[in-house]
């Protein structure tokens, strides 16, 4: 398993150390603290906005998941406003580039 083939199939995966529990952004197969081995594991897809801009009609945001995370993507249904929660409904890669796609919560 590693990230970018689970992102394929629409699978939003982490990588966390086995021996100090970190969570390790980018998703690496090692540690990038201790230099261990890391396990994958599903990802939280709720997350709380922490920058937001518009071009045109489209709404895309900064968003922070697992409270270490951060990730960019579009809004597909909702106002965003800082400090509001997404939940993070699609996600893949196209044309070689990563996306994520969210609603905001109310």
């Amino acid at each position: 398993m590693n990230f970018e083939t689970e992102l394929k199939k629409g699978n939003l995966v982490i990588s966390e150390c086995n021996k100090c529990e970190k969570i390790v952004w980018p998703a690496s197969e090692f540690c990038n603290r201790c230099l261990k081995e890391n396990s994958w594991r599903d990802c939280s897809r709720t997350g709380k906005i922490i920058e937001f801009s518009k071009k045109e009609n489209t709404y895309f945001c900064v968003v922070e998941i697992e409270n270490s995370i951060k990730i960019i993507g579009e809004v597909i249904s909702g106002i965003p406003n800082i400090g509001k929660q997404v939940n993070i409904t699609k996600c893949g890669i196209t044309n070689g580039n990563y996306f994520f796609k969210m609603n905001v919560l109310d």
